[in-house]
């Protein structure tokens, strides 16, 4: 499947300052980047970064005034849509160490206080039938509720109120496969069928030796995702985070299939 983007960021800041800017799809194994440009409005500083756990790059920009972006790319997704529940978990002594920190509590992912609650409420599955029921439970305990939460909001918080963003939904689902030994990572990527379009945000979870995309939202699938980048949670994968104040002008997030 062909993944065709077309993201358009414009920003005005209160005084010259530096941004980190992740919107790029990663090129991947299983999303191979076919074409992609990038423009910006004139800026003091561009450089690329090698952005978390080597799966794409940020972007370092010192900008002052009115900063605009524009990204273009076409990308060839090519992933299979797994069962999920049918995988087995990776014994923990078996882990490599790149997937342990994903293993920890986090920022927003504090699974260090569900160890109780995936007990009770999972504790008769294991490994991906344990994932695919956690991620049933939140699609259909949660409600979507644009404005709900905020920048400061934790899984915490979300699994208190029942209701989120995609953010929300993907901090709890990752946070509950933590409380369950199981390493697990968000993951901000582009996908087709959101409604209105933006940048999304689902979980991705490492079990039978590899990592696997999750949207307990429902709203997308494994196969038609492309991966912006990776995280421990929204933290360390926002799509521009700036070091100073500044307004939105305007944003646009187009996201199109081709067979």
């Amino acid at each position: 499947m062909i993944l065709k983007l077309n993201v358009t960021l414009h920003y005005r800041l209160s005084e010259p300052m530096d941004l980190l800017l992740q919107i790029e799809a990663a090129d991947l194994a299983d999303q191979r980047v076919r074409s992609a440009e990038i423009w910006t409005s004139d800026v003091a500083h561009f450089s690329r970064v090698t952005a978390d756990d080597g799966i794409g790059e940020r972007i370092w920009i010192h900008a002052e005034g009115d900063f605009s972006c524009t990204y273009l790319a076409e990308i060839a997704v090519d992933r299979p849509a797994l069962d999920i529940s049918v995988l087995s978990q990776t014994p923990l002594h078996l882990l490599p160490g790149e997937t342990i920190r994903h293993l920890m509590p986090s920022h927003y992912c504090p699974s260090e206080q569900f160890h109780a609650f995936v007990d009770a409420e999972f504790g008769n599955l294991a490994g991906g039938a344990r994932i695919a029921a956690m991620r049933d439970w939140i699609e259909s305990a949660f409600s979507y509720v644009p404005g709900s939460s905020h920048a400061q909001t934790t899984a915490l918080d979300s699994f208190a109120q029942r209701q989120g963003v995609c953010r929300d939904f993907a901090h709890v689902l990752v946070t509950l496969a933590r409380a369950s030994s199981i390493p697990a990572r968000f993951v901000s990527v582009y996908a087709p069928d959101m409604t209105p379009q933006d940048f999304h945000a689902v979980a991705e979870v490492y079990l039978e030796g590899s990592w696997h995309l999750i949207d307990p939202t429902g709203m997308a699938d494994a196969d038609t995702m492309a991966r912006i980048g990776v995280g421990s949670d929204a933290s360390s994968v926002a799509f521009l985070t700036s070091f100073g104040s500044m307004d939105l002008i305007n944003q646009s997030v187009s996201v199109t299939r081709q067979a």
